[in-house]
């Protein structure tokens, strides 16, 4: 059974896109030309206002910032 909206409420999927492209040195455009994403639609996942995220757009992300999806993904229960 899935949980409800009250078990998950103040629960956040946190992006650390942000200490990523810092650590490489890489700018927010340079990402988005690599990967094939409009800037407009990584900088919404950047600011943590996606609702969701392909596998495949995940993968790619990956492979261009040399990561593993859980260095760019986080946790956090309130």
């Amino acid at each position: 059974m899935p949980p409800s909206n009250d078990d998950l409420e103040g629960a956040r999927i946190m992006v650390k896109l942000d200490d990523l492209l810092y650590a490489r040195r890489m700018t927010l455009t340079e990402l988005a030309d690599r990967v094939g994403l409009t800037l407009a639609n990584l900088s919404i996942l950047k600011t943590g206002k996606a609702k969701a995220i392909r596998f495949s757009t995940l993968a790619a992300i990956c492979r261009e910032l040399e990561c593993q999806p859980g260095d760019l993904l986080g946790y956090r229960a309130d």
